[in-house]
């Protein structure tokens, strides 16, 4: 389920989201933003959220959701990467090397559940993987989170009912093993995925902290090749206004 979904839940009946309750400590989350780089300007997969909609109907958004039990068992293909582990460790309290792999997981499965989208690798013993992860055994792959870096962090503002300590991460188009056929359609959560080109105007809409996420994954694209020694902002917020650290 998307951030985006996430929050429909929560809002009050005028469309907006409650912002009035008490503290609730935030849930592990994490979003995947697929980039492919062939032509002069890297595009993104983006998911059109159906028109019937309450909540931002006819938007485009990002795969993501919450980390699930299950991911931090699922058996992977390749291990994180020691430099992507070192990163989502970052910030405090330090995040622990189990923490660290079930939001990698998390990503991998969400971007499978809802584009039908999977970044896995053959696997060499078949492993049983049920539930939301049946798409990953029924093509003979195992989820691989080696190819994931992390762009940035963003903790949900206080006073939320729903509020989610999100990491984003970013893989390469070529990191897609499999694709789910039948994931989306007319009544589905998203009705079509398209690549668009960053700085076009369907990304104009995206959520606010969403956009900050994407214009950090732009700058870093426009370096050369994405490396796990780039800075990485943790946006959150304080005194009522959004304030953006470098994690370290």
């Amino acid at each position: 389920m998307t951030d985006i979904a996430q929050a429909e839940k929560t809002k009050i009946h005028e469309g907006k989201e409650a912002d009035h309750h008490p503290y609730f400590r935030p849930k592990d989350a994490a979003t995947l933003i697929l980039v492919d780089r062939s032509g002069t300007i890297p595009k993104v997969l983006v998911g059109k959220r159906h028109d019937k909609v309450v909540f931002m109907p006819g938007k485009f958004v990002f795969p993501g959701g919450r980390v699930d039990k299950a991911d931090y068992r699922v058996p992977v293909a390749a291990p994180i990467t020691p430099e992507l582990e070192a990163n989502l460790a970052k910030g405090s309290p330090k995040t622990p090397p189990s923490r660290a792999k079930s939001l990698a997981i998390a990503a991998i499965r969400e971007a499978c559940e809802e584009t039908g989208l999977c970044l896995g690798r053959k696997a060499d013993v078949k492993a049983k993987l049920d539930g939301n992860w049946k798409p990953f055994a029924d093509a003979g792959l195992l989820p691989d989170p080696s190819s994931l870096f992390l762009i940035a962090r963003a903790i949900t503002p206080p006073g939320r009912v729903k509020r989610f300590d999100t990491r984003f991460f970013t893989a390469d188009a070529s990191a897609i093993a499999h694709r789910v056929d039948g994931v989306i359609h007319a009544d589905a959560e998203l009705v079509e995925l398209v690549w668009v080109e960053l700085g076009s105007k369907p990304l104009a809409d995206l959520h606010p902290m969403t956009r900050n996420v994407l214009n950090e994954l732009d700058a870093r694209l426009a370096t050369g090749p994405l490396r796990h020694d780039a800075p990485v902002p943790f946006f959150h917020f304080y005194a009522g206004k959004m304030q953006k650290d470098i994690l370290g």
